[in-house]
């Protein structure tokens, strides 16, 4: 049988009890407020006023951040109770027992008394006024607007934050994990800066009541010592002037260290668990703070005139958790480290043999023979650096982040040759020449400079292998040479967007549901499985990837998906409506200035293509049926057209007829892998159409 409680009683346990102390501290303080002290425990529970006054300052002081105290408007609305239900006991004290002399409401009210005001009340009154008026109108009025200031912008900057926190996540700057962690800390920040504008008022509160706590010791004092006590007015006035203001005194040197350490905080949120938790860890988080509250305490416990017996008791107490709690965490860190390398042991010794590294294998991975190798990773920081702006650009244009790329040397490649691998399978491997630059020629004429020819590795396209010191010359001509690092990075941009639909696991595609609005995900839970299956949702995004076409609309396509998904099963013939609906994206990424340059299939090859679709009774098309020669003689005529153009630099796509569509790209993706083929019908409306000409006739 479980118990609901469970984490709650286990930290309970853990924290020896503190709960229940920390409630009956409340509850004691509470009950100050209706039920006489004697003179001992009022000034006991003064002197732990101004130490937690103390305190509270060194901990202000020594913080790193704001959060790291974020239990501060907690523990000064606690501080500010238990002054104010010592002002009652005072009050009740000095009123019931004043006529007995300046030591009727204890000691430390006594010993101020004399200290302060050296037997003249009315230096008392001064020097009250004077801290009043410190208090009331220098750092609490700061405090409190430097605290309404800070909650104010901090909460106007949350959505500012919260859209930058979701944008690195997307980038793939951040993993899940970390944006929960920054969101988590932003709610607490805006909570604390929140709280500490409430808080704020608690001090501005606290100084009020001050004065007027001392205003009606004054007056009540002077009338309950005159009419009760037959006191002359003067004597009256002596006894229970001192008395008032010694109070005031004693309640306002807290206030004031309290307002100055609020003062600090807001001027530099995160509380996690029960409030005592809060408290007691962070109040005893700090030795440095101790020590000197404990100095201090020692310190006025040997002043003349004041008790000694409380304030070294707190200073002693001080003194002895300021000296153990450093050993006690050092070992539990000490612990905490011992078991984390017998955990690894452990781990090891299971681990010892087995062939489960070996059957890991990085998504993408680029290998470099021993000459490159040299060359490339001793620069593999920023090589480093431009492949994760790559991986940012990507995510940014195709709608999902594509896996780490893993950069290796391989000893057993040639000298100056670098592999692609995608899944551990070799996709593209060039070579590199260290000490020469790559000039893309085209179809334009060659620099006059010593050269050997080749093809560009990403795009086929004419080039030349010059020597580094011909780069001047070649600029010269109108030529740009192109440094080894960016022929690679180019090489592998194309190598990955010839392979996106590889790349895009199902957990890539789980994840980017679950960033998607509510709406849509009662989208998903209505079409799936009923309809369309989890898998079948990745076929077809696998499919729009392989055609270049960006997901980054996942939305649009959902909605795409549950149009057709009722009326067709094959993930090939949801791709095509898919293709459709988003004509508007897929013709604005394709085109220039909304022009659109195309290539069209000659007569001959409309028809072939419309006769090699076998349909069924239903007119649904059953095979695609052509003849081997056909499709030979058609990717020869094909390739010899869109070199041409390619060599040009222009940018264009292949139109066809909608039905034919699917298989002329499955002829040309193995020419020109990132040529893209429209149907007619995915013409966006407003687009202009150059037809650069036509394959055959």
């Amino acid at each position: 049988m479980s118990r609901p409680n469970g984490l709650a009683e286990a930290q309970r346990i853990s924290t020896g009890g503190r709960d229940i102390g920390f409630a009956a501290g409340i509850i004691f303080i509470l009950s100050v407020l209706f039920l006489p002290l004697p003179p001992m425990i009022v000034d006991l529970g003064l002197s732990f006023s101004i130490a937690l006054s103390v305190l509270i300052l060194m901990v202000a002081l020594w913080i790193q951040k704001p959060l790291e105290f974020s239990a501060f408007p907690t523990i000064l609305l606690i501080a500010t109770m238990l002054r104010l239900s010592l002002n009652i006991a005072t009050t009740r004290l000095i009123l019931t027992e004043g006529s007995h002399g300046t030591q009727a409401a204890g000691a430390v009210i006594g010993g101020f008394a004399n200290i302060v005001m050296g037997g003249d009340f009315v230096i008392g009154l001064v020097v009250f006024a004077i801290l009043l008026t410190v208090n009331f109108l220098v750092i609490t009025k700061g405090a409190t607007r430097i605290a309404e200031v800070g909650a104010r912008f901090t909460l106007d900057a949350v959505p500012g934050k919260q859209m930058a926190i979701d944008a690195d996540l997307n980038a793939g700057i951040i993993d899940e994990q970390e944006a929960r962690r920054r969101r988590s800390e932003l709610e607490e920040e805006s909570a604390f800066f929140g709280a500490m504008d409430g808080a704020s008022k608690f001090v501005r509160g606290d100084a009020i009541a001050g004065l007027i706590i001392t205003a009606v010791n004054v007056v009540g004092g002077i009338v309950i010592g005159v009419v009760r006590y037959d006191m002359q007015p003067s004597a009256a006035a002596d006894v229970f002037v001192k008395l008032s203001v010694g109070d005031g005194l004693v309640s306002q040197i807290p206030a004031l260290i309290v307002s100055l350490a609020a003062g600090l905080l807001v001027a530099k949120g995160r509380t996690e668990g029960a409030a005592e938790v809060a408290v007691f860890e962070q109040l005893g988080g700090y030795p440095r703070a101790l020590w000197v509250a404990a100095a201090l305490m020692g310190l006025v416990a040997l002043a003349p005139g004041l008790p000694f017996l409380p304030f070294a008791i707190l200073g002693g107490g001080m003194a002895y958790i300021a000296y153990t709690v450093p050993r006690q965490r050092a070992a539990v860190i000490e612990e905490e480290k011992q078991r984390k390398i017998e955990a690894e042991r452990e781990e090891a010794l299971k681990t010892k043999g087995s062939v489960t590294d070996a059957l890991e294998v990085p998504e993408i991975e680029v290998c470099f023979g021993p000459h490159i190798a040299n060359e490339m990773l001793k620069e593999k920081n920023e090589l480093s650096q431009r492949v994760a702006k790559m991986r940012r650009k990507f995510a940014m244009e195709y709608g999902f982040v594509v896996p780490d790329i893993r950069l290796t040397d391989n000893l057993a490649l040639p000298a100056k040759t670098y592999e692609i691998r995608i899944h551990g399978t070799i996709v593209a491997a060039q070579e590199l020449r260290i000490g020469d630059v790559l000039v893309i020629i085209g179809d334009t004429d060659a620099p006059t400079v010593p050269g050997d020819e080749v093809r560009e590795p990403a795009f086929g396209m004419k080039a030349l292998w010059v020597p580094q010191s011909y780069a001047k010359e070649v600029k010269r001509e109108g030529f740009t040479p192109v440094d080894n690092q960016s022929v690679l990075l180019t090489h592998l941009s194309e190598v990955i967007r010839n392979n996106l639909a590889q790349l895009l696991s199902y957990k890539d595609m789980r994840k980017l549901f679950d960033r998607q609005a509510p709406e849509y995900k009662r989208l998903l839970d209505e079409i799936t499985p009923s309809h369309i299956s989890y898998s079948g949702i990745q076929a077809v995004l696998k499919l729009l990837l392989a055609e270049r076409i960006s997901i980054r609309n996942l939305h649009l396509i959902l909605e795409a998906i549950a149009e057709i998904a009722p009326h067709a099963r094959r993930a090939e013939q949801v791709v095509e409506h898919v293709r459709l609906r988003m004509s508007q994206q897929i013709c604005g990424e394709m085109s220039q200035g909304s022009v659109l340059n195309i290539l069209r299939l000659g007569g001959r090859w409309d028809l072939a293509f419309h006769q090699a679709l076998k349909r069924g009774p239903d007119g649904e098309i059953m095979e695609f049926d052509i003849d081997p020669r056909l499709i030979e003689e058609f990717g020869q005529d094909a390739a010899k057209v869109i070199r041409g153009w390619m060599d040009k630099g222009e940018k264009f796509v292949l139109v066809t007829a909608p039905e034919a569509r699917p298989y002329v790209r499955m002829v040309i993706e193995r020419l020109f892998p990132s040529l893209p083929v429209l149907s007619n019908s995915e013409v966006a409306r407003g687009i202009e159409l150059r037809t650069l000409g036509t394959i055959a006739k």
